[in-house]
């Protein structure tokens, strides 16, 4: 999915924290991990290539969805807000609305009992889903000295860069659905805005943590979107040294 905090100004490449980079090229590898993936739940087709042409430019001009939420979950609830470039074909209340799903299902971050989320529309937040065309994405991490090679994601500050190509066609490594992979995205980015670092493979078999670095292999684990298990159990592996956030 460079951490230089965690709501106050991280700037990661979403697949890659730090930085970090969700897909990334080779000479994203070293960057701080601020670059990471997002997903969904599982319910759609699998996260390959979309039908449609993703478009590479959008008009620059973003526009906040208008929908608005419930606090969900415990202890500190964080505001954010769900915004889409113009160009790019995607609805953002429905973004919104999947993106909300997200952050309140039982199997993502409220599940640890200490965090919680609240989509607004106006007023205070602390931090922004943009979905984004790729050049867009590429010029906004580009400012902080993130490349995103029109393929990936950053977050930067209080944005989460969404790489429309992402959020459409999903990443060739990940064999779950495109609704799974939107699921993986948000979640990974969120875990690093509320504290958590990468994570490894815990063994051959086993569900891949949401904070591993999926799209650059499972090592053995199996595709999942999810911090945690339907029965609250935590779906973690072994901590990465060296990886920021």
């Amino acid at each position: 999915m460079v951490a230089l905090g965690v709501l106050s100004g991280p700037v990661i490449l979403l697949d890659r924290h730090p930085g970090g980079v969700e897909q990334a090229s080779a000479a994203l590898r070293g960057a701080p991990e601020s670059v990471r993936p997002t997903s969904q739940p599982a319910t759609g087709s699998s996260a390959g290539p979309s039908p449609s042409p993703i478009p590479s430019v959008g008009t620059g001009v973003f526009a906040t969805a208008d929908a608005d939420g419930d606090p969900v979950g415990h202890g500190t609830i964080r505001r954010y807000k769900v915004e889409v470039e113009g160009g790019i074909g995607v609805d953002r209340r429905s973004a919104a609305r999947q993106i909300e799903g997200i952050l309140a299902d039982r199997r993502g971050w409220t599940a640890d009992g200490r965090n919680g989320f609240q989509l607004v529309s106006t007023g205070s937040y602390d931090f922004e889903v943009k979905i984004a065309s790729p050049t867009t994405v590429d010029r906004t991490c580009g400012q902080v000295g993130l490349h995103t090679d029109g393929e990936v994601n950053c977050d930067v500050g209080k944005q989460v860069m969404v790489n429309v190509k992402r959020w459409l066609a999903g990443s060739p490594q990940f064999s779950g659905s495109i609704d799974d992979y939107r699921a993986l995205i948000v979640n990974h980015e969120v875990g690093h805005r509320i504290g958590h670092g990468h994570e490894g493979c815990p063994g051959p078999g086993r569900p891949a943590p949401a904070m591993m670095q999926q799209i650059y292999g499972l090592n053995g684990c199996v595709p999942n979107a999810w911090p945690y298990s339907a029965d609250g159990s935590y779906l973690g592996g072994p901590p990465l040294a060296g990886t920021a956030g």
